[in-house]
């Protein structure tokens, strides 16, 4: 019935001239041809397309089946003997029919799927979508609405992540990626075989750069890649960079003058709208650019030689700070690993400090901290703070000075201060080392420093649970330089303002750990209470409240933090007794002088 009803259609716009052909039978055969293929006429239907008489029709109209036929093909429960057919009723309908229609057609189709059949439907339609592409005279336009729509569907892919997911490929991501450069190949070269530069081929240039950029944000911003000696010339990802890199070069975009060129004033393209792109969105596609080219040295070899590391290191500053602000783990490691990059290249205490007036060299050192104290991953947390300390050792000593005080005014997190304290300890121990004070690190300057570190956030009320790892930290440099710095030499400066360091810093460390103490130990007292009546109760610690933990485990937590008091009482009377000690041992000699 349906055949028929197919041939009875056809027979009557046979003898119509092709603009007389009206809406209604447009629908007529689409349905017809869709009820054959349900009904598993591909045979017949397949006679209807090869006829040549039907050439016209097929033309006009048959751009409507190419939907249930490529549905069809998508389905793995058919013959293979009906797919064939198919295959052979899809190839001659890409042949034959309005080329308008059917890019309009395979773009929808391209778009429908979802999970899984994403990449099942790219992978089927590419071929022919290029195909009816290069029959197109407005090439620009088409090829940049079939990128733009291909880019949507495969970013809704997850990015494998491991070696294993890589090599699986359960969402054909990588496979998309590869048949995504044997798409967009002819269309680069005939870019470059172009010589004339008309309109038509600057624009179809500009579509094909925006794409290599939308790339390099997605997926390659998020993928990872094989270590080189276990890849075997196979990374999906490493192939797909290396021909988008190739992509820009061949199209008159050498990533050497893009990526120097990216941020600043003078204009990087030719269009306003590639301008305003590129404020607004391209930050993301830098940064994974530099990534692939300095770290997994993708194309680095067309580098000019001639670059210093201290200017490697300032332009990639501004792209670190780009992945540092990102929360995915594959992100962070990728900006750690350009860090570390372009730090190594850099002798210890070559960096100046004139550096530091530079945002991203202030806000690169501050995202390592975000990194460090809210990251849930412990190995993202200890690589931020090697960098830290790598970046650290790079600077000069008024760098050193200036990043010590930006981090303890900004960090707001007990751990990092104690680390920062620790690194201000090793910077005094270098300097009273060296027969010519560091006068960053004694005198004025270091004492202007320590107003910053023996002090007490809220004076006596400080919660000194919370910042026990600063206080302690700030003890045992206190403890450091009572020892190593004489009242007669005070190189330091610390003699001078012991006064004030007693006033600001001991006494009210003194009161609050008493209260802290009384506190503690008040709290022990109802828990043990607790304990006897079996209840369970709620406990605060550290100013915050602890709902319903069994008396038991309340009775460790107050212990630990009991503890941590008596750790902090001796050092802070230890301190105090080498105080009076060396005081009365000036005082001693300053006599016996006399």
């Amino acid at each position: 019935m349906a055949v028929e009803e197919l041939q009875s259609i056809i027979k009557r716009c046979q003898i119509l001239e092709e603009q007389d052909f009206k809406e209604e039978d447009f629908g007529l055969f689409q349905l017809a041809g869709q009820k054959c293929i349900e009904e598993g006429h591909t045979d017949k239907l397949l006679e209807i397309i090869q006829n040549e008489k039907n050439k016209v029709i097929i033309k006009n109209m048959g751009w409507n089946l190419v939907g249930p036929v490529v549905r069809c093909l998508l389905c793995k429960d058919k013959e293979d003997s009906k797919r064939k057919v198919y295959f052979l009723i899809f190839d001659l309908l890409v042949k034959l029919c309005n080329p308008k229609e059917l890019l309009l057609g395979l773009l929808e189709l391209i778009e429908e799927p979802s999970g899984k059949q994403i990449s099942q439907s790219i992978l089927l339609l590419l071929q022919p979508l290029q195909t009816v592409i290069q029959k197109l005279h407005n090439k620009a336009y088409s090829i940049g609405l079939a990128l733009s729509t291909l880019w949507n569907q495969l970013s809704l892919l997850p990015v494998p992540y491991s070696k294993e997911q890589i090599q699986m490929d359960d969402y054909g991501l990588c496979q998309c990626c590869k048949a995504l450069i044997e798409f967009t190949k002819p269309f680069v070269e005939e870019v470059i075989d172009n010589k004339e530069n008309s309109l038509e081929n600057e624009k179809l240039k500009d579509e094909l750069l925006k794409f290599c950029f939308k790339s390099l944000k997605c997926p390659l911003l998020t993928a990872q890649f094989l270590e080189q000696s276990e890849e075997g010339g196979n990374d999906p990802f490493r192939y797909f960079a290396s021909e988008i890199i190739g992509f820009l070069s061949a199209i008159g975009h050498p990533f050497p003058k893009m990526i120097f060129n990216h941020g600043r004033k003078k204009r990087t393209w030719n269009y306003l709208e590639f301008e305003e792109e590129e404020h607004k969105q391209l930050a993301d596609s830098m940064a994974s650019l530099a990534y692939l080219v300095f770290v997994q040295g993708i194309h680095i070899d067309q580098l000019p030689m001639v670059l210093s590391p201290l200017y490697l290191l300032q332009f990639n500053m501004g792209h670190i700070e780009v992945f540092l602000q990102r929360t995915e783990e594959s992100v962070i490691s990728k900006g750690l690993e350009l860090l570390e990059n372009s730090l190594l290249r850099i002798e210890d205490n070559s960096l100046l400090y004139q550096y530091l007036e530079i945002k991203s060299f202030l806000t690169v050192p501050q995202g390592l901290v975000k990194v460090m104290t809210l990251c849930p991953i412990e190995t993202l947390r200890k690589k931020s703070l090697a960098m830290l300390q790598l970046y650290i050792n790079k600077l000069d000593s008024q760098g050193k000075y200036t990043l010590f005080r930006c981090l303890l005014n900004t960090s707001n997190h007990s751990g990092v201060e104690a680390f920062i304290i620790q690194n201000i300890k090793n910077q005094i121990d270098m300097s009273l080392k060296r027969t010519r004070n560091n006068k960053w690190f004694t005198g004025p300057q270091l004492i202007s420093l320590l107003d910053l570190v023996l002090f007490l956030p809220e004076g006596a009320e400080t919660d000194l649970l919370q910042n026990s790892d600063r206080i302690m930290a700030s003890l045992n440099l206190l403890r450091y330089l009572v020892i190593k710095d004489n009242e007669n030499d005070n190189q330091t400066g610390l003699w001078t303002e012991l006064g004030n360091i007693a006033n600001n810093f001991l006494k009210p460390l003194h009161i609050g750990l008493n209260m802290s103490k009384a506190h503690y130990e008040a709290e022990i007292k109802n828990s043990q209470e607790a304990q006897k009546s079996k209840d369970l109760c709620s406990i605060t610690v550290g100013g915050e409240e602890i709902p319903n933990m069994p008396p038991e485990m309340q009775l460790k937590v107050l212990h630990s933090a009991l503890f941590t008091f008596d750790l902090i009482e001796s050092v802070l009377a230890r301190v105090e007794e080498l105080i009076e000690i060396k005081t009365k041992s000036t005082s001693e000699e300053n006599i016996g002088i006399k």
